[in-house]
């Protein structure tokens, strides 16, 4: 049996968990083997819902961010580096020893390499193209993140969520794509910082829309970007949310990785569940990177499918009329 770093760095590399008092664990992902530790005595700090829920569902206690304090942290590294850095300087406030466990494809290695002129780092070692590393003290009050940036367009980011630096061009595309009118209620799947939210208020005759996203602080950034009291904003996993009506126009630049691999079940998985809430007349527009395979799966989800506009990087669909044999 495969051991995991974790493990083996409480087994095998003298990585000694304190004995009592509970360990936060940063933003570990569904499928990180967390065996290592007590399970009564570990938080989950996820904002991500699907995988916040998942640790919840098998027992795990689960918050969206650090409350008090604990005796030890770990903190499983994301792609963002920005966001890494401020995961460990947020564990370091709140506990006093900090295990970082990552791969070097995101960036543990000169993380590694900056923790160790910065704190007393007891042990480390490698394995599985990652690295594993715990230490104490130290200072890194200039790594944890604003609570805020404000990027061209005076919208509102934060380290982390999906275009935080500027306003994403695929996004872009599809705002100037869309029509003058999208009927009376719409929904944003995988919302973001509100970008396309921000522009679907503005055609005539929205009355409601639904901005739907997992990262609980990219949604955050959304409220301070779509002030408007059309807008109802559902932290949740969209492709099982359901709005409680049909809506007439479902508008979306869907995620198609959770790692560095393109994984597009992900953005199927999204299609699926618009035309299951869109009216018997709706219509679905999406924008996606040009070589990812949506078109089969778009129709057999809808009776009209074609590609509206788009460039050698990316491509804007429009689906109507949702079949309804798949329930």
């Amino acid at each position: 049996m495969s051991h995991s770093r974790l493990s083996l760095a409480v087994d095998e590399h003298g990585l000694a968990l304190p004995l009592e008092g509970h360990i936060a664990v940063f933003a570990p992902r569904v499928g990180y083997d967390l065996s290592a530790l007590p399970r009564d005595r570990s938080t989950i700090i996820q904002p991500l819902k699907p995988d916040h829920d998942a640790f919840a569902q098998v027992g795990y206690s689960a918050e969206v961010v650090e409350q008090g304090s604990y005796a030890a942290a770990l903190v499983v590294l994301p792609r963002a580096k920005a966001l890494a850095r401020d995961l460990i300087a947020r564990a370091c406030t709140v506990a006093p020893l900090v295990i970082v466990d990552g791969q070097k494809t995101d960036g543990v290695d000169s993380l590694f390499k900056e923790c160790r002129k910065r704190a007393d780092v007891h042990g480390a070692f490698t394995k599985a193209h990652g690295r594993l590393f715990w230490f104490e003290g130290g200072d890194f009050a200039d790594w944890k993140a604003g609570e805020a940036t404000e990027i061209a367009g005076g919208f509102t980011t934060r380290p982390g969520v999906f275009s935080a630096d500027a306003v994403d061009p695929a996004s872009a595309m599809l705002v100037e794509a869309l029509p003058a009118k999208l009927g009376r209620v719409v929904a944003d799947l995988g919302a973001g910082w509100g970008f396309l939210s921000s522009h679907i208020l503005r055609r005539d005759g929205v009355e409601v829309l639904h901005l739907v996203e997992a990262d609980h602080t990219a949604l955050d950034c959304a409220k301070a970007n779509v002030v408007d009291a059309r807008a109802q904003f559902h932290w949740a996993d969209a492709t099982n949310f359901k709005p409680g009506h049909r809506v007439d126009t479902v508008v979306m630049n869907p995620p198609f990785h959770t790692g560095r691999k393109a994984e597009p079940d992900l953005g199927k998985s999204f299609i699926h569940a618009a035309a299951k809430m869109l009216a018997p007349s709706g219509q679905l527009w999406m924008v996606a990177n040009r070589h990812l395979p949506y078109e089969a799966t778009l129709r057999e989800a809808f009776k009209e499918v074609e590609d509206v506009a788009g460039d050698t990087r990316f491509k804007v669909l429009k689906a109507q009329r949702p079949s309804r044999t798949r329930g």
